[in-house]
């Protein structure tokens, strides 16, 4: 046990950590038009991790846990296939950002769950998970999300619109 968690539990919660930190670097970045490869990599393992550590928990049928951590691997994929099978070329840069953009928003999603799950103040405020201040603090992160999103496809730039730029400068 570390900090009164199991092994698993602990690794999980390590590498959650991880991609969200990751994803964050890597969404902010996208915002200002970098494409920053390292953070990138770091931030697709670990929350590919994530969802696949998620699956090693005992399964007692299916729960919102298994749902959210299936679309995630979804979105990671089309996420990967866009950035290193594309190249984000064309539409693929808009997908790349927005499959990348919400899966840092299901590991922020499942945070805020395990946040009221196991912090006892927020418990205290929202016990069974459906009470205003849980649901308020969801839409809050939503909202968060979507402008995050949205300024991503903004300012994040593909190869060819890279190369446009670079020729404009040299012009």
């Amino acid at each position: 046990m570390i900090f009164g968690m199991t092994t698993l539990t602990f690794v999980h919660v390590l590498i959650s950590l991880a991609g969200i930190l990751s994803g964050l670097v890597v969404v902010f970045g996208m915002r200002s038009g970098k494409r920053l490869e390292s953070w990138t990599a770091l931030f697709l393992v670990t929350t590919i991790l994530t969802s696949v550590t998620g699956f090693f928990f005992p399964f007692n049928g299916i729960t919102p846990g298994i749902v959210v951590g299936i679309l995630s691997l979804v979105v990671l994929a089309a996420a990967m296939f866009a950035r290193y099978r594309r190249d984000l070329l064309g539409g693929w840069r808009r997908t790349y950002v927005i499959s990348a953009v919400l899966a840092l928003y299901f590991n922020v999603f499942v945070l805020v769950v395990q946040l009221f799950e196991k912090v006892p103040a927020l418990h205290a405020l929202a016990p069974k998970g459906s009470e205003p201040p849980f649901a308020i603090t969801q839409v809050i992160v939503l909202a968060i999300f979507v402008a995050l999103g949205i300024a991503a496809v903004k300012g994040f730039r593909g190869k060819v619109e890279l190369v446009r730029d670079q020729k404009a400068r040299a012009a």
